[in-house]
């Protein structure tokens, strides 16, 4: 019993990280997946670097998607889109009080 108690702080330790650090991780790389799997033609997203556009196409071989912007059309990995920043770009306008 009293090597149980020894370790205690160290396994209480480890519970605390796994919830307030791994876990949250977790769910958030899980709901980006899902995102990049969700899109389509038409989608209007922000990439991570700030570039706003329009899906136009996917390139499945090189795992990419082809954004139309008004400067043409380019070429980024599917995990350069940022989930954040699309979400608010596509979330409908409120009006301030």
């Amino acid at each position: 019993m009293d090597q149980i108690q020894q370790f205690l702080p160290f396994i209480l330790i480890f519970v605390v990280m796994y919830f307030f650090m791994i876990r949250p991780q977790m769910q958030k790389a899980k709901k980006e997946k899902k995102f990049t799997e969700d899109l389509k033609k038409g989608d209007r997203v922000v990439t991570k670097s700030g570039l706003h556009g329009k899906i136009f196409d996917f390139s499945e071989k090189n795992n990419a998607v082809i954004i139309e912007t008004g400067a043409g059309k380019l070429t980024y990995d599917k995990s350069a889109i940022s989930l954040e920043m699309s979400q608010k770009l596509n979330q409908p306008a409120t009006t301030k009080k």
